[in-house]
């Protein structure tokens, strides 16, 4: 089974699909040069970015973080602030340094190409890399494919059925259903039939010790986002918001007005994204687009709920894990392949379950919760202006995050029982996303993207 660990990484922004999925792939690369004692023989390298990554490789940070990986950088551990200078001494120099140690001739605006549209069988954010010897032959190529939430599999793996039985864990599910009578049958909640397979993958204190970990680096980028202003990059000039909405709110604070704490929301998931646009340090939940949705709820309820503690956050983040591994299995969490009902939807769904599991709600509420949250994300299209992840993207998780927060207020209303499962909206994403036309899923090429002029 995927583990929750898989859906929060901690990376960096602007896209985990086009950012930190890219960058894994080309540090795997390297590394399978190395294990075949063929990195020392190569002379030169080449990336070709192929679909969706071609269409939108320069606005979503893909040329940036290929080099990055080529360096021999993760996205969980690369300092953001390095990376303009790094990317500089390349260009300056016209080399690279294969995995820190293999130096090479590389001029980032040859030997990183962006197809558009192209694309490779299998999935539309495929990379193909090459490596040359010193004649100019080619010493091996390697596909790679960043299916989303920086999940990257190679050309093998995405040819491979998966082994769906997974490790071997106590409570293992494929559908909402199936989940549902596991905790039926065992008279748990959701959460603790997580903490019991995560513990199978790690010890229970480290389990919990790492989703702490994950929550602290939520709240430093909510913290970095609420005093950084300015305009973001990439040619649109978008306004940082966030800032200024920060001091307005702390300088003239209203009591009377009970929607207030929706402003707080909004805020923390604004100063999420934006922090994202800005190429800053995020986590990934489950994508880079959607990344301000479960740490806004989970703000909310650190702001707005009592008796928030450790506890409360890992209950959370292990139930808000429970239908990222849904949506994922059953369907995509990437905006390239379904259009950003697979980010915005999937995190919406996670984040009212979450919300439910800690409010007291049963196992079929949390499911109630997910699934009006997934469902009133039905079709959403994939059409960032100008291949940045700012427009619509930042304001998106800001209403998503509300709407979460809604949905797990009306799943508590109720007593659990509804007409649609989970299951049946999730299948329902998968098949709008197979009927939704290229143009609306990643690629800039529809919607907003093509009817928002650029300034």
């Amino acid at each position: 089974m995927i583990s929750v660990f898989e859906l929060f990484k901690v990376g960096i922004g602007p896209s985990s699909s086009h950012t930190v999925g890219p960058m894994r792939a080309a540090h795997r690369f390297v590394g399978w040069l190395a294990d075949r004692e063929l990195l020392s023989a190569t002379a030169g390298v080449r990336v070709e970015l192929f679909g969706s990554l071609g269409a939108t490789g320069v606005g979503h940070g893909t040329v940036t973080a290929v080099v990055l990986g080529l360096l021999g950088e993760q996205p969980e551990s690369v300092d953001p602030e390095s990376i303009p200078d790094r990317l500089a001494a390349v260009q300056s120099d016209g080399r690279i340094a294969l995995g820190g140690r293999q130096m090479v001739p590389f001029a980032v605006t040859e030997d990183i190409v962006l197809h558009l549209g192209k694309s490779l069988a299998h999935h539309s954010n495929g990379m193909l890399f090459s490596a040359f010897d010193t004649a100019g032959a080619v010493l091996a190529t390697r596909q790679y494919f960043s299916v989303g939430g920086g999940f990257v599999v190679d050309e093998d793996e995405i040819t491979t059925a998966p082994d769906i039985a997974g490790p071997a864990v106590p409570y293992p599910f494929q559908t909402s259903r199936e989940l549902l009578a596991l905790s039926t049958g065992t008279g748990l909640p959701i959460s603790e039939l997580m903490m019991a397979n995560e513990s199978e993958l790690r010890p229970p204190q480290q389990v919990r010790d790492d989703l702490l970990a994950i929550w602290e680096v939520m709240q430093q980028c909510v913290n970095r986002g609420l005093v950084h202003g300015g305009v973001l990059p990439g040619g649109l000039r978008v306004r940082r918001r966030a800032a200024a909405w920060h001091e307005e709110l702390e300088a003239h604070p209203d009591a009377r007005d009970p929607l207030e704490a929706m402003d707080w929301v909004a805020l923390y998931a604004l100063s999420v994204n934006e922090e994202n646009a800005a190429g800053g340090r995020v986590v990934t939940a489950p994508t880079n687009g959607a990344a301000g949705i479960v740490p806004a709820v989970l703000h909310y309820c650190r702001d707005f709920v009592t008796g928030f503690d450790d506890d409360t956050v890992v209950r959370f983040l292990l139930t808000a894990g429970a239908v990222g591994i849904l949506c994922k299995t059953n369907a995509s969490i990437s905006g390239a392949e379904v259009g950003c009902q697979g980010e915005v939807g999937s995190a919406c769904a996670m984040a009212a379950a979450g919300l439910a599991e800690v409010l007291g709600g049963t196992p079929a509420q949390v499911e109630n919760a997910a699934e009006i949250g997934l469902e009133h994300n039905l079709g959403l299209t994939c059409d960032p202006v100008g291949g940045l992840v700012q427009i619509p993207c930042i304001e998106r998780n800001a209403v998503a995050s509300v709407k979460a927060i809604t949905a797990a207020r009306m799943a508590l209303r109720g007593d659990g029982i509804h007409h649609v499962a989970l299951d049946t909206v999730i299948k329902t994403m998968r098949d709008t996303g197979a009927d939704m036309a290229e143009k609306y899923k990643e690629t800039s090429l529809g919607g907003l993207a093509l009817n928002v002029v650029e300034c």
